[in-house]
C-alpha cells in the first residue's frame, strides 16, 4: 500500500524516486498484493452465492495482472478476438473465458467458435449469424434491460441510448432464432454502465433482468455484468461491496428457487479489481502562468491516461517528491500537441488543484490507474508508451518494457 516516508511517496514500500531512477519516467506501477487484495474483497462480499467472477480483460491485459488473477481463480470476460487469443496464451482454459462481442464479425465469431470459447451475442443479427454456424450449439445473450448508469454518459451500456445488447422486450423474436438453429440458450447477460458506487443501480437492472431470464426453461447462469466502480476523489464513498452482495445473493437465491433449480451467477469486475492498484509516475518538465492558471507540465499525456481528457474523470495526484509543504493551486498538463491534453479537468472544463509547489524535475504520481489506464494508451504525436512495472513482496519486476521509436515504426513496410 501507499506510504510517505521522510516527505517521500512510497509505492509498495518502494520510493517512488527509487523506481523512476531504475525505470524511467513515465511509468505505470502496479501493487500485486493490491490486486489480490482486491480479489478477496469480491470473494468474501459474494460469498452467500459464490459466483464466477470473469475479468474485465479491456481494463487491463497485461499478462502479468492476467496471471495473478489466474491464480485468483477468476475467469475471463473477453471483447475481442485478440483478448481471447491473449488469455489463452496466459493460461487460461476456453471454458473459463466468455466472448461478449460489440458488433461482432462473423470472422470473430468463428474465431472463438474454433477455440472452443463461448460466445455472449448482443443482437438479434449476431445470433443469427451464429446460428447458421453452429446449429444446435448452446448460447448466451445480453439483454439491455432498459436501465442505464455510470460516471460519464460515455460509459452507460444500457437504455434506449445505448448499442450495447437486444433490446427486453425483443422476447419473441429471440425465441425465433432460436427455434430456427435449434440453439439452446444457456445465459442470460445484462451490462448497464462502469463506475456506479450505488447499490440501487445494480439491484433495479438485476430485477429486470431476473424478469426477462424467467422464461427460458434451459438456462445454466445468469450474468449480471460488472461496473463495479471505486472511488477517485477524496471523500467519495466506495461503494458498499459487502452489501450489494449480500443483497443480490438473496434475490438470486429466490429467483432459483422459482426458476426451480439452481443457477450459477456470473459477475463481470474490471475496475475494482485492479483500479486501485496502478500509479503512473510522471516528472515534471515545465511550468508557465497565465493569468488564469499555473500549468505544470509533464513528460505524459492523454496518451498515457486518457480518461480525464475522454470523461472529465478525476484522478489524484500528489508530489511524490515532496508530498506534503506548501501547497499551490496548478492545473496538470501533458506534453501533447493539443489544447485538450490537460489531467486536472472535469466534465465542464480545467481544474485547479493544489499540490505541493511543485519544480521542474518533480515526480507526480496520478492514483487509481490500474484501470483504462495503459490499455487507453494510443503512440499519438509518435509518443512511446510508458514501460510497466509490478511490485509483489520486496521484488519489482518489469512486465512491459518502455516503447522505442523502432516499436512507433515496426509496421511501416516502406521503411524496412
Amino acid at each position: 500500500m501507499n506510504t510517505v516516508h521522510e516527505n517521500r511517496l512510497l509505492l509498495g514500500g518502494h520510493d517512488a524516486q527509487a523506481l523512476v531512477k531504475a525505470h524511467g519516467t513515465p511509468l505505470y506501477v502496479y501493487e500485486a498484493e493490491v490486486i489480490r487484495g482486491q480479489c478477496r474483497l469480491l470473494r468474501d462480499s459474494f460469498a452467500d452465492v459464490a459466483p464466477e467472477f470473469h475479468f474485465a480483460v479491456k481494463s487491463n491485459f497485461n499478462p502479468a495482472i492476467l496471471g495473478i488473477l489466474r491464480e485468483e481463480g477468476l475467469n475471463i470476460d473477453a471483447v475481442s478476438p485478440f483478448e481471447v487469443r491473449l488469455c489463452l496464451a496466459v493460461g487460461f482454459a476456453p471454458e473459463q473465458i466468455l466472448y461478449t462481442g460489440n458488433n461482432a464479425s462473423e470472422a470473430d465469431l468463428r474465431y472463438c467458435l474454433e477455440q472452443g470459447v463461448a460466445v455472449n451475442l448482443g443482437s438479434l443479427g449476431e445470433l443469427e449469424r451464429y446460428g447458421e454456424m453452429n446449429p444446435g450449439g448452446s448460447v448466451s445473450l445480453r439483454i439491455n434491460p432498459d436501465v442505464g448508469a455510470g460516471h460519464h454518459h460515455h460509459v452507460i451500456t444500457g437504455g434506449p441510448h445505448s448499442k450495447f445488447g437486444i433490446y427486453h422486450t425483443e422476447h419473441e423474436a429471440i425465441l425465433a432464432r432460436l427455434a430456427r438453429h435449434n440453439l439452446r440458450l444457456v445465459g442470460i447477460h445484462s451490462h448497464i454502465g462502469t463506475g456506479i458506487l450505488e447499490t440501487a443501480d445494480m439491484l433495479r437492472a438485476m430485477e429486470i433482468i431476473l424478469r426477462t431470464a424467467a422464461p427460458f426453461d434451459d438456462l445454466e447462469f445468469i450474468n449480471f455484468g460488472g461496473g463495479l466502480g471505486i472511488p477517485y476523489r477524496p471523500g467519495e464513498q466506495p461503494l458498499p461491496i459487502a452489501e450489494l452482495g449480500r443483497e443480490m445473493a438473496r434475490r438470486f437465491r429466490e429467483f432459483c428457487g422459482v426458476y426451480g433449480r439452481p443457477l450459477r451467477m456470473k459477475l463481470e469486475p474490471g475496475r475494482i479489481v485492479v483500479g486501485p492498484a496502478g500509479t503512473l509516475l510522471v516528472q515534471v518538465t515545465n511550468i508557465q502562468s497565465t493569468p488564469a492558471h499555473t500549468f505544470v507540465g509533464t513528460d505524459s499525456g492523454f496518451n498515457h491516461l486518457v480518461r480525464p481528457a475522454l470523461y472529465g474523470a478525476y484522478h489524484e495526484v500528489l508530489n511524490a517528491t515532496r508530498v506534503e509543504g506548501v501547497q499551490q493551486s496548478v492545473v496538470v498538463a501533458g506534453n501533447l500537441c493539443e489544447s485538450g491534453d490537460v489531467f486536472t479537468q472535469n466534465k465542464v472544463g480545467l481544474e485547479d488543484r493544489l499540490l505541493t509547489t511543485p519544480r521542474v524535475g518533480d515526480l507526480l504520481a496520478f492514483r487509481d490507474t490500474g484501470a483504462y489506464g495503459m490499455s487507453q494508451s494510443s503512440q499519438y504525436n509518435l509518443r512511446p508508451r510508458p514501460a510497466e512495472i509490478m511490485l509483489e513482496g520486496g521484488d519489482v519486476r518489469l512486465i512491459r518494457r518502455r516503447e522505442s521509436f523502432e516499436d512507433l515504426i515496426r509496421n511501416f513496410p516502406d521503411l524496412d
